[in-house]
């Protein structure tokens, strides 16, 4: 489900400074709707992760941006390994 940027705001408990922050670091990137930024439930959870890393793990931006880049490759591969594994089932007698 896509919500927008107001409706993000109160289930993220962001502020809107720091989501404009985030947006322009591109740890949170919103989809394109005809009403203007869509944000998913993955991104509410981006959210919560961010703000684990910094204020309990004690993150600064550059891990930030290195986790959430490995992260982003890791769901990639995972991706492409299901649909690898999807085109090989479809193969079989």
């Amino acid at each position: 489900m896509i919500v927008t940027k107001k409706e993000f705001l109160t289930h993220s408990g962001l502020q809107g400074k720091t989501l404009e922050l985030w947006i322009e670091q591109e740890w949170i990137i919103p989809q394109e709707t005809p009403s203007g930024p869509g944000f998913s439930e993955a991104d509410v959870a981006r959210v919560h992760l961010i703000r684990e890393l910094t204020e309990k793990i004690g993150a600064n931006d550059a891990g930030i941006d290195l986790i959430l880049h490995l992260l982003d490759q890791l769901h990639g591969m995972r991706r492409a390994f299901e649909q690898l594994q999807s085109h090989l089932n479809d193969g079989r007698p």
